[in-house]
């Protein structure tokens, strides 16, 4: 995501040095990758199978040779514990890899679709080729996971692929712009890393797809750019990511699952829970579950120094969360402790309404507010008068409200008794739905994002017989022949 023109420095929550400001590619470096990679993907480098799986192969190793680097990265720039960062950085783009290179033959094998029978000797096929030279623009939050992520995609397509990292987590950014040359072809893949100007730079070029992770206002100038040359992209813009606690909810369970995928990432995740309905007559049972959970998940408290609580990203973003906690008019029932510009307290706020200042945009944060409702029904109302979140999440074992939900609501996921565990089901497609987004990628469909379906025939002269009636001149008698579809009988409904 596009921030400012200049690096800052980033402080370990423990104290420690900053890390160094990230060196930016420069134009004219941005213009030789580009040039190298469209040269590759023209010349037919990527497409054999084995190229590919060798290519998905080395990062694997990168990622399984270099976890200590990636965990010490990722602590720098972000305070994340070591098993975030094993699980959702780095296992999981490892295990994606791995799937994909086991999957490559199915999922490049050619598909013969089933055509009426005077056309089965025309050889239909519809093959599955790379795009070709693509851009994928990842944000700060989930740096590997979200570039990686969908690289994986590209590389099982056959596609080459520039991925331009965030400046706002330099020890990544500038870890992975020194490890990917030492494992995959730089002909073929380049990491660029910059700001504002290089970002622009980038859309400025003729890319086949591009794939971006970010706000909804940088994701417009994205889309508007890529529109000049009509170039396919794909948008996860996330957005605040409802939950619902219907009457018949576990309300423990529930309360330490919310809870729990809150604090993932100290809550600056594209599918963090934002906000939680709750009907008025649960909320105190909620918020003393809440409360137990909070006190089991940080016994010292989130700022103690054994607690591994990560920090906000910058200043700018502790100070905006700052300043929304001051603004709202919720009650504050614990939390909002902060230390200097580094961390803020899992903050959970009660009686919050509609017109609050927590509810204003997507909180990217520790806060969690919690919304009474007279019902699940007005919350379901609440929900469809906001923009299509990135995901509803809901707790209630009720399959009557299931269906409500997939019938009357609108998501990218709808998600039932847990929170983030979605990202977990790689089988699945993940991406956003109207103001969120759009295009999906994960797993399969990663490679699906970067691939044309390309519809070949061949129609063999033997087949001029059952052709005749289509020349010139026409006739009554050819016109009926090639219009028999229209003498059909339409069967009632």
């Amino acid at each position: 995501m596009m921030g400012s023109s200049t690096s800052s420095q980033t402080t370990a929550p423990n104290g420690s040095a900053s890390a160094p400001a990230v060196r930016h590619n420069t134009l004219e470096e941005i213009d030789e990758i580009y040039a190298r990679l469209t040269s590759t993907f023209r010349a037919g480098t990527t497409r054999p199978l084995a190229y590919r799986r060798a290519q998905l192969l080395q990062l694997a190793r990168m990622l399984k040779e270099n976890l200590g680097a990636f965990e010490d990265a990722f602590f720098q720039d972000l305070g994340k514990p070591r098993q975030e960062v094993g699980a959702m950085e780095v296992g999981n783009v490892l295990s994606a890899c791995l799937y994909a290179a086991e999957h490559l033959e199915g999922w490049t094998k050619p598909e013969k679709p089933e055509v009426e029978e005077w056309r089965a000797s025309w050889d239909a096929t519809i093959y599955r080729v790379p795009k070709g030279v693509v851009l994928i623009i990842g944000p700060w939050n989930y740096p590997s996971i979200l570039t990686l992520g969908p690289l994986v995609g590209a590389i099982a397509a056959g596609c080459t692929c520039v991925i331009k990292g965030s400046e706002l987590v330099p020890a990544l950014a500038t870890l992975l712009a020194s490890l990917l040359p030492r494992y995959l072809d730089s002909a073929a893949y380049a990491w660029v890393n910059g700001a504002v100007p290089e970002t622009r730079h980038l859309l400025a070029r003729r890319w086949d797809h591009v794939l971006f992770t970010g706000s909804g206002k940088t994701g417009r100038i994205v889309a508007r750019t890529a529109a000049e040359y009509v170039t396919p992209v794909t948008l996860e813009l996330g957005g605040k990511s409802p939950v619902v606690i219907a009457e018949d909810a576990d309300i423990e369970i529930a309360a330490k699952r919310v809870l729990f995928g809150k604090a993932q990432n100290s809550g600056q995740l594209c599918v963090s829970p934002d906000h939680v309905y709750v009907p008025r007559a649960l909320q105190d049972a909620f918020t003393a579950a809440l409360l137990t959970a909070y006190r089991a998940f940080w016994p010292q408290g989130p700022l103690h120094p054994d607690a591994k609580w990560g920090k906000i990203v910058n200043p700018a973003h502790h100070a905006r969360l700052r300043r929304l906690l001051e603004r709202s008019k919720g009650t504050v029932v614990i939390g909002g402790e902060f230390d200097g510009e580094t961390r803020i307290a899992p903050t959970i706020v009660r009686d919050v309404k509609l017109d609050d200042a927590l509810m204003e945009e997507e909180l990217f944060g520790p806060i969690l507010p919690i919304i009474p409702v007279e019902s699940v029904d007005e919350a379901l109302e609440h929900i469809r008068s906001q923009p299509s979140p990135l995901v509803i999440y809901a707790f209630t074992s009720s399959e009557e409200l299931k269906q409500r939900l997939l019938d009357t609501t609108y998501s990218g996921t709808l998600v039932l008794n847990d929170t983030t565990s979605q990202l977990a089901v790689y089988e699945m497609p993940f991406g956003g739905e109207g103001d969120s987004g759009h295009g999906r990628w994960y797993g399969k469909y990663s490679f699906d994002t970067f691939t044309n379906l390309r519809s070949f025939t061949n129609v063999p002269p033997a087949a001029e017989p059952f052709l005749g009636a289509r020349y010139l001149p026409y006739t009554d008698e050819s016109y009926a022949a090639m219009t028999s579809d229209l003498r059909l009988e339409i069967p009632d409904a």
